[in-house]
């Protein structure tokens, strides 16, 4: 199967740093090449990637500061893209809503991932007005904001199986791992560490939006003795940092799509505590891979509990549900469905011609 990958020109692929869609696509894509597909990435000239490379600019935008306008880059991607599109047999995007207009005037089949939130008003007229385009979504929870919207299947993000492993450590503390925001709820967290009387290490970045909120409502509460601010990670150092956490806290308080974080955990064989919103429901499996709980009280509670979960039982529950190659297959199923839901109207342009 030819198949053109096109990502956002925001990271790399995978980003040198935070970056979740753009390494889902990078897991993806590559699953796809050992699959013995035909793949090439549209993404910046710093992605490494074994499909065949499109580097439409040369460095990521986050880390190029002489872009003003990532939003005219992106337009002109699209519209290299388009001019290819006969090259390929499928066309799969990361774009949030930017293909439907212009790739909805052309045959070859195409879809797109929705990689964020999709509750806010103004996603409303738009996927109104594009009804018709089809995406996926990466949690049924994600859906319920736009049931107008074209969703022909879910798929749950995987990661590579042997990417992140059980370490032989005895775990000793709590953790958090991502991003400090008021959403990621990391001020809870240390509430819940404190209140059991457990160390708390945070493996988080800052992003320069929420610095403001870092800086007045986090930093006071990371001077608390039992709780360790680490910064920002890659992936070389989470096996460690996970194995050796008794379990993830993950108190979010927004409609989360996915959250990487929590499979992460899982290829640990760590347990993950998650605050009932967006797709923890799908993710973990209450009282097997952790506990899903309505706020702080309960999450005080599980954290006594976290011991009596088997780790391998967690880990065996990742490599079911969450690995790239289970994500990969699914992708391709919903190429195929595409591909055939568009050869008689292909076949019909071809007889008129």
């Amino acid at each position: 199967m030819r198949i053109a990958q096109v990502a956002p020109l925001t990271e790399a692929v995978p980003p040198k740093l935070y970056g979740g869609t753009e390494r889902v696509v990078h897991w993806l894509t590559e699953e796809l090449v050992t699959l013995g597909h035909d793949v090439t990435l549209f993404a910046s000239g710093d992605s490494c990637t074994s499909a065949k490379l499109e580097p439409f600019w040369p460095r990521a935008l986050r880390l190029d500061g002489a872009v003003r306008d990532p939003n005219a880059l992106h337009m002109m991607m699209l519209e290299n893209v388009r001019r290819r599109a006969d090259e390929f047999d499928i066309l799969h995007f990361h774009l949030d809503y930017y293909p439907f207009s212009l790739f909805s005037r052309q045959r070859t089949p195409f879809v797109t991932t929705l990689h964020g939130r999709l509750d806010l008003p103004e996603h409303q007229p738009v996927f109104t007005t594009f009804s018709d385009m089809p995406v996926i979504s990466i949690s049924n929870a994600q859906r319920r904001p736009v049931p107008q919207a074209n969703f022909i299947r879910t798929i749950h993000h995987g990661l590579p199986e042997n990417l992140l492993t059980p370490q032989p450590v005895t775990p000793g503390y709590l953790a958090v791992l991502g991003r400090i925001a008021p959403e990621k709820g990391v001020d809870r967290a240390i509430r819940i560490a404190v209140r059991c009387g457990m160390p708390l290490k945070i493996a988080a970045k800052v992003d320069r939006a929420d610095q403001e909120y870092y800086d007045e409502i986090m930093r006071p509460l990371m001077h608390h003795p039992l709780v360790e601010y680490i910064g920002e990670i890659g992936d070389h150092e989470k096996s460690d940092f996970l194995s050796g956490a008794i379990g993830l806290l993950a108190p979010i308080d927004w409609p989360e799509p996915f959250g990487l974080v929590m499979i992460e955990a899982m290829a640990c064989g760590t347990p993950v505590i998650a605050f009932n919103r967006g797709s923890v429901t799908e993710i973990i499996d209450d009282g097997v891979t952790g506990f899903i709980v309505e706020d702080e009280t309960s999450a005080v509670a599980d954290v006594d509990r976290l011991s009596q979960l088997n780790r391998d039982a967690i880990r065996k529950q990742f490599e079911t549900r969450f690995t790239a190659r289970r994500m990969a297959l699914d992708y391709l199923a919903a190429y195929r469905s595409l591909m055939e839901a568009a050869e008689p109207r292909i076949k019909l342009v071809s007889s008129a011609e």
